[in-house]
């Protein structure tokens, strides 16, 4: 087969092993910067040029877009769908993981735990969305914030409404969200390919940090999920239309609740903590379903 990813730095971990365990199964893996792609958009002939070359033969597409570029790499994207070529993950299910809002409304609507999570425009309202989650403590998160930019813990009611007011100051849009305090500065990331949960971890923020982000200092180690854990990462991953996707969850009193659902989640962690071949597992997957012209939307969002 003939692979496309769309990475802007093929240096990174998880790009130099997708492209290890693509060519070690006989596959020829092209990695393509995202922002030098150019569309030529035509009703008939759909066509990318990727420095003055017109990119042909491709069996599918791995979307590795980085979050500062959504707007052009879901575009870029949605062309080799145009062009029917097989995304690993589409461009409305990547769309919808950036989206944290859209996210938790989907998550919502059929019925997977959330923490209670309030969203308003107006920062006079602050108090009425403090309410809301039950107030401090509380979580303000960036809509667009990644890797824990943007996740404030607000420690009391005046610390929270001065973060939210702030935030709100700069005309970015927010969204609060209840403390699973008994979570302990932990999460488990989840990692679905298919359908099916591959691998699996705990994330332990740094000392002194909530956030559980390896990128923010956090450490990882293998753990046993519960049935619950599984099929609320399963199904996750399948409201959202991804069938690669790691799913970051919260052990709350009541149930896994979701925190996010990442689209291009990275394997370093992952590989490292549970010593299993996920890389590999990804390659397998695209064998058994690129399909030249399958690209139809498949998210219920």
């Amino acid at each position: 087969m003939k692979i496309a990813m769309l990475a802007r730095n093929p240096k990174l971990y998880s790009h130099k092993r997708l492209v290890e365990a693509a060519e070690e199964r006989g596959h020829e893996m092209r990695i393509l910067n995202t922002l030098r792609c150019t569309m030529n958009i035509t009703s008939h002939r759909p066509s990318i040029l990727y420095n003055g070359e017109t990119l042909t033969g491709f069996d599918a597409v791995i979307p590795r877009i980085g979050a500062s570029i959504t707007h052009y790499g879901l575009a870029v994207l949605r062309q080799f769908e145009m062009m029917g070529v097989w995304p690993l993950n589409e461009s409305v299910a990547v769309g919808r993981s950036r989206d944290k809002l859209r996210s938790m409304q989907i998550f919502a609507k059929h019925g997977l735990g959330l923490p209670v999570t309030a969203f308003a425009h107006d920062p006079r309202q602050t108090d009425e969305v403090l309410k809301i989650v039950g107030g401090a403590p509380a979580v303000i998160k960036l809509l667009e914030g990644t890797q824990g930019i943007g996740v404030v813990l607000g420690e009391t009611a005046n610390s929270a409404k001065s973060v939210v007011e702030a935030f709100r100051g700069l005309n970015v849009n927010i969204l609060v969200q209840e403390f699973i305090k008994e979570a302990g500065s932990s999460d488990i990331r989840i990692f679905v390919v298919g359908g099916k949960v591959v691998a699996a971890m705990m994330r332990t923020g740094a000392e002194g940090d909530f956030r559980s982000n390896l990128h923010r200092g956090g450490s990882a180690k293998m753990v046993k999920i519960t049935p619950e854990e599984r099929s609320t990462a399963i199904r996750a991953a399948k409201v959202m239309g991804l069938n690669v996707a790691g799913v970051d969850i919260l052990r709350a009193n009541h149930g896994p609740v979701i925190m996010e659902v990442n689209s291009s989640p990275g394997l370093e962690g992952i590989e490292a903590a549970t010593g299993k071949d996920v890389a590999g597992q990804i390659i397998e997957f695209i064998e058994a379903k690129a399909k030249t012209g399958n690209t139809k939307t498949k998210g219920k969002g």
